[in-house]
C-alpha cells in the first residue's frame, strides 16, 4: 500500500511540477514580448521617404495651401516643379520628420517634369492632392478628368513591379473596408462640432465588398480631394444667385467623384482658416498613421470635410432632398454653367491690346517723312502770302504779341528799322515844335502820309492809307488788301516807335522849357 501510495503520489505529483514550469515559462516570454514590443515602438522612427504631390490649374490656390500648412504667411509663387517640406511631428513618439511637398504648375507644358516627383521608388510612399477652386465651379469637370487622366497615364507608363502595385490597391480596399469612425472626447478645444454615432447597420455592410460605386478606378495612391477659397460662397450668392441647392449639387457631384477613387474630400479656406488645421491632421494620419479622431463634417456648406471610407451613395442621397430644380444624374455643366465674360475680366483684355511693332514703325516712318517736307504752312503766322511784295520782318515779341496781351517793350530791335525811313518826315517835324497835342500830332500824321490811333497802332504804305479801324480794310502799295499778319506786324512796329519818339520829344520839351527861363 505504502509502495502503491508513493507511487500514485509521484505520478500525481510529475505533471504538476511540470505544469508550474510551463507556467512560469509562458509568464516568462509574455513580459518578453511586452517589452521587446515596448522597445521596438519606442525605437521606430518617422519615416522621412514620404511625399506629397500636389497637382491642380494655376490660380487654383495650391502654393496658398501648402504655405498654410507649413506656417509660412508670405507664399511665393514659382514655376516648373516646386518644392517644399512640412515640418511633422509625433508627440507621442517625441519624433521630428520632414514631408517632402510636390507642386507641379497647371501649365501643360510642365507635365514631363511629373516624373521627378511620381517615379517607381517612391510610388508606394506618395499622397497625391488634387486642389479645385471655389471661384470657378464649373470648370470642376474638365479639371477633375483632366488631372486625373494626367495621373493614371503616368502611372500606367512607370515600370511598377506589379506585386508591388497590387499591394499598394490592396492597401486602399483593406483601409476603406476597416474605416470606423472615433471621436476625441478628450479635446474640447476642438472646433468641430461633434454629432454622436452609434453603430449601425451601415458599418457592418461598409466591413463586407466594396458598396456600388466605391473605388472603380483604383491607382493604388491615396487622394485628396481639396476645394480650396470656400469663402467665396457668398460672392457666388451675391453676383451670380446661388442658392443651397446649387451647393448641393456640386457637392454630391464631387462626392460621387471621389467614390470612385477612394478619395477623401476637404472644403478649406485659408482667408478664413477652415480646414487647414485638419487637412494637415489627416494628411500625417494617412501616411505616417497618427492619430485623427475628428469625424465628418457634411452640415457646413464652406466646410466639408468627409475621410476616405465614410461616405456612400446613401450617404449623398440625402442632398437630393434639397434639390428642386435640378435632379442629381444632370449634366454638371447645365446647372453650374460659366457665367457671361465680367467687366473685369473685359477690362483686362482691352488694356493689354498693344499696336502691332511694324505698323506702329510704319506709322511713325510715315509721320518723319511729312516732317521733311516744307509744311511749315501749317502755323497761321507762316501760312498767309504775302502777294510778290516784300513782306515786313518780325520780331519774335512781335509774332507772340499776336496771342499773348502781355506788356510790349518799348526797346527797339533789329527787326524794326524798316519803319524809319518812312515816318522821318513825321517825327523829325515833332522835334522842332515846343508842345505837341493829340491833335496837332494827328494832323502832322496826316500830312506826312501816316495815319494810327496814338499809343496804340500804326500802319504804314507808300499811298494814302485809311484809318486801322477793323471795319475798315488796309490796302498796300499795289492796292491790294494787307494781310492780317502783315498788319500786326506794322502796328507792333509802330506803336514802339512812336513810343521812343515821344519820350524823346518830351525830354526835347523839357530842355528848351529849361533854357527859356534860364
Amino acid at each position: 500500500m505504502e509502495i502503491l501510495t508513493q507511487s500514485q503520489v509521484h505520478g500525481l505529483t510529475t505533471p504538476t511540477t511540470a505544469a508550474r514550469k510551463k507556467d512560469a515559462e509562458a509568464k516568462e516570454n509574455l513580459w518578453s514580448s511586452i517589452l521587446s514590443e515596448v522597445q521596438t515602438q519606442s525605437n521606430t522612427k518617422l519615416p522621412s521617404n514620404k511625399s506629397v504631390l500636389v497637382l491642380g490649374d494655376n490660380a487654383s490656390g495650391k502654393t496658398t495651401l501648402i504655405a498654410k500648412l507649413q506656417g509660412v504667411e508670405d507664399p511665393k509663387k514659382g514655376s516648373g516643379l516646386e518644392y517644399a517640406y512640412i515640418d511633422v511631428r509625433d508627440e507621442y513618439r517625441d519624433d521630428v520628420t520632414r514631408l517632402s511637398v510636390w507642386i507641379l504648375d497647371g501649365d501643360p507644358g510642365h507635365n514631363n517634369l511629373l516624373k521627378f516627383a511620381l517615379n517607381e521608388q517612391n510610388f508606394p510612399h506618395t499622397l497625391v492632392i488634387l486642389t479645385l477652386s471655389m471661384t470657378t465651379p464649373w470648370s470642376w469637370v474638365d479639371q477633375l478628368q483632366h488631372w486625373m487622366k494626367i495621373l493614371d497615364d503616368h502611372i500606367s507608363g512607370l515600370k511598377i513591379d506589379p506585386e508591388e502595385k497590387h499591394q499598394c490597391q490592396t492597401r486602399l480596399t483593406t483601409e476603406w473596408q476597416n474605416y470606423c469612425e472615433t471621436i476625441d472626447d478628450l479635446d474640447p478645444g476642438s472646433p468641430i462640432k461633434r454629432t454622436n454615432r452609434l453603430p449601425s447597420v451601415d458599418d457592418e455592410l461598409d466591413a463586407l465588398p466594396l458598396p456600388e460605386g466605391v473605388l472603380t478606378t483604383n491607382l493604388g495612391l491615396d487622394v485628396v480631394v481639396v476645394v480650396t477659397k470656400t469663402d467665396y460662397m457668398t460672392t457666388l450668392e451675391k453676383e451670380l444667385d446661388y442658392r443651397d441647392e446649387h451647393f448641393d449639387f456640386m457637392q454630391q457631384w464631387i462626392r460621387r467623384f471621389c467614390l470612385m477613387y477612394g478619395a477623401s474630400l476637404f472644403y478649406t479656406s485659408v482667408k478664413e482658416d477652415k480646414n487647414c488645421d485638419l487637412l494637415y491632421k489627416y494628411l500625417t494620419h494617412r501616411i505616417y498613421g497618427l492619430p485623427f479622431r475628428t469625424p465628418a463634417l457634411v452640415v457646413e456648406k464652406d466646410a466639408v470635410l468627409i475621410p476616405a471610407g465614410w461616405d456612400n451613395m446613401k450617404k449623398i442621397s440625402i442632398l437630393y432632398e434639397n434639390m428642386q430644380s435640378c435632379k442629381p444624374d444632370d449634366y454638371y455643366n447645365d446647372i453650374i454653367a460659366q457665367p457671361p465674360s465680367r467687366k473685369t475680366v473685359s477690362n483686362r483684355e482691352s488694356e493689354i491690346q498693344t499696336e502691332d511693332e511694324q505698323s506702329f514703325l510704319a506709322r511713325q516712318q510715315q509721320l518723319l517723312q511729312q516732317g521733311q517736307s516744307p509744311a511749315r504752312g501749317e502755323s497761321p503766322l507762316r501760312s498767309q502770302p504775302n502777294n510778290g511784295t516784300k513782306s515786313t520782318q518780325r520780331t519774335p515779341v512781335a509774332a507772340g504779341a499776336q496771342g499773348s496781351p502781355k506788356k510790349v517793350d518799348g526797346k527797339l530791335t533789329p527787326g524794326t528799322q524798316s519803319g524809319e525811313g518812312v515816318l522821318a518826315n513825321f517825327f523829325n517835324s515833332l522835334l522842332h515844335k515846343k508842345s505837341v497835342s493829340p491833335g496837332s500830332a494827328a494832323a502832322a500824321a496826316a500830312a506826312g502820309g501816316v495815319t494810327g490811333t496814338t499809343g496804340s497802332s500804326l500802319s504804314v504804305s507808300s499811298s494814302p492809307v485809311s484809318s486801322l479801324s477793323p471795319r475798315v480794310s488796309v490796302m498796300n502799295g499795289a492796292g491790294e488788301p494787307v494781310s492780317a499778319s502783315d498788319k500786326l506786324s506794322m502796328r507792333t512796329d509802330a506803336a514802339l516807335e512812336l513810343d521812343r519818339l515821344a519820350r524823346s520829344v518830351k525830354k526835347d520839351l523839357d530842355i528848351s522849357a529849361t533854357q527859356s527861363d534860364c
